[in-house]
């Protein structure tokens, strides 16, 4: 079993940013890939970003170059670096972890809004 906690969301204005975390335990392995999805009312759940063993990274093309994401090993903790945040980046973020391919736990999700 795999336990998430995320923390970091907020009300920020266009062009700021934010940095979320995203705490796991529970029976997480480095091989496992950690990332962070979002869901905006009314629309599907989507990847933003993940992170594989060995730090490989991608993320969506929405985000690129704006978004960093990160893993601290030691502390199971999953980052998610957010600049130049844009009104269409508002949702509800959520951590995942896969494991073994085909096993997907996922956090509650910690709100980020984008406004003036």
């Amino acid at each position: 079993q795999v336990q998430l906690a995320e923390s970091g969301g907020g009300l920020v204005q266009p062009g700021g940013s934010l940095r979320l975390s995203c705490a796991a335990s529970g029976s997480v392995f480095r091989t496992d890939v950690m990332g962070w999805y979002r869901q905006a009312t009314g629309s599907q759940r989507e990847l933003v970003a993940r992170i594989f063993f060995g730090g490989i990274t991608n993320y969506s093309n929405s985000v690129k170059g704006r978004f960093t994401i990160s893993r601290d090993y030691a502390k199971n903790t999953v980052y998610l670096q957010m600049n130049n945040l844009k009104p269409e980046d508002t949702a509800v973020y959520i951590c995942n972890v896969l494991k073994n391919t085909q096993s997907n736990y996922w956090g509650q999700g910690t709100q980020v809004t984008v406004s003036s």
